[in-house]
Formats: structure tokens, sequence, C-alpha cells
């Protein structure tokens, strides 16, 4: 199995599990980060960095959501 496909398997799994669960799976990322004295970049995260990121969350793609594109808002607009 190549990295990115585990890649695309755990980001769809995270984004199933309940919120509690997510935070444990940060905490072990952070500590596995620490172990080997990579980088947190998101420990120095401004307010709305964390905004932009809850936000880009919240808006995330889900089942059952309508998708629109750029060429459905023009043609609407052009009508």
């Amino acid at each position: 199995m190549s990295t990115a496909s585990i890649r695309e398997q755990l980001s769809r799994k995270l984004n199933e599990l309940p919120d509690d669960i997510v935070a444990e799976i940060a905490d072990f990322t952070a500590f596995i980060l620490a172990r080997h004295r990579l980088p947190m970049p998101y420990l120095e995260w401004t307010e709305g960095q964390w905004r932009a990121m809850a936000l880009s969350q919240f808006l995330r793609d889900a089942d059952g959501d309508v998708e629109y594109t750029i060429n459905d808002a023009e043609e609407v607009y052009v009508q």
C-alpha cells in the first residue's frame, strides 16, 4: 500500500470519527512529532488561522451536500 493511499484512508477515517477521538489522535500526533523533534506549526497559529481552519472543516464536503462550480455560478449570473 502506498503512502498516498494510507494518507487518503486516514483522512477519510478522521472525517468520520467523533470529535473526542479526533482530539486523542491530535494529542498522539503531537507526541510523535515531539519525539521525532519535528515542528508543530499549529501551536503558533493566530486566532485568524484557527478560524479559517474551523471554517474550512465546517464547509468541507459532506455526504448529501450540494456542490456548485464556478461554471454553475457564471451560468446563473449570465441568465
